[in-house]
């Protein structure tokens, strides 16, 4: 696994093969970030269910201003953090242990793009995207964009939040809310 382009283009990321992370790969994070490119620049990136922290060090490394790191695993945070230093990242970064979406408080300062990659069995994304319109988590012209398995089903709309499109990679699919 590693940083695509970029200021840590080519740096490798650590990862465990003793936790329970399943880090989105290369091609699908390439694919990712192509489509989001024209918003990365200056934007807030926010990483729900961190884990390596490899979606947001990628948006950092491709210019984002800013990236928030949620996970609820101690041991993916410390990855994490890991990763921030090794791409030389972690002064434009925070990390933050909560349970998704459970903990999350009303959010001061909105973000502009939003990835959620939380483990393929996860069954709460009606909640979690109703969760983060209704903590005020997302810029007016945002972007949510979730991870999951290709069979997985998702809402074509939660509150404001509408289905944009979806692409498919392997077993991976991407699902975009704006």
């Amino acid at each position: 696994m590693r940083i695509i382009a970029g200021s840590a283009k080519g740096r490798r990321l650590l990862s465990s093969a003793t936790l329970d992370i399943r880090p989105t790969s290369d091609r699908v994070r390439e694919n990712l970030f192509n489509i989001l490119m024209p918003r990365i620049a200056g934007a807030r990136f926010l990483d729900l269910f961190c884990g390596t922290g490899a979606n947001g060090i990628e948006a950092l490394s491709r210019g984002a201003a800013h990236a928030t790191f949620i996970d609820n695993s101690a041991a993916a945070l410390r990855l994490t953090r890991d990763n921030l230093e090794r791409c030389r990242l972690g002064g434009v970064a925070s990390v933050e242990r909560l349970s998704l979406p459970e903990q999350l408080q009303p959010c001061p300062h909105p973000f502009d793009i939003i990835m959620a990659d939380p483990p393929y069995a996860y069954e709460g994304y009606e909640t979690l995207l109703a969760t983060l319109v209704t903590k005020g988590f997302l810029a007016s012209d945002g972007v949510v964009v979730v991870e999951t398995g290709h069979k997985t089903t998702l809402p074509d709309s939660v509150h404001e939040l509408c289905c944009t499109q979806q692409r498919r990679y392997g077993d991976t699919a991407l699902t975009f809310y704006s």
